[in-house]
């Protein structure tokens, strides 16, 4: 009879095993104690805003990715982080606006 080295194998991992199985009573166990674990988390947390015109009110949006035609890109920022954002871009394009009206952005003066 040949010796198999991959029974050995086998037999090996089975025995390993079977010291980490638990019982169902100890599974589900685990599972109220995730689920305790997790209300507790939610609970104690600061409450959601719903006001959607609240300055922490947080609202996402898509953009695309420029150079795909599919891919897509989620931002979320609260309402004020977003009216930051939009003062910033209208500042960027008045500067840009501003120069190119002097003589355009390549021609330095």
């Amino acid at each position: 009879m040949w010796y198999k080295p991959g029974i050995a194998v086998i037999a090996a991992a089975l025995i390993c095993t079977l010291g980490t199985i638990k019982s169902p009573e100890a599974i589900s166990q685990t599972k109220n104690d995730e689920v305790s674990k997790t209300s507790s988390k939610e609970a104690s947390g600061p409450p959601k805003i719903r006001d959607r015109s609240h300055p922490d009110y947080v609202r996402c949006r898509s953009e695309p990715i420029i150079g795909s035609l599919v891919r897509k890109r989620k931002i979320c920022m609260t309402n004020s982080e977003w009216e930051q954002y939009a003062r910033a871009g209208n500042a960027d394009t008045r500067s840009m606006l501003d120069d190119i009206s002097k003589g355009g952005m390549n021609n330095p003066q």
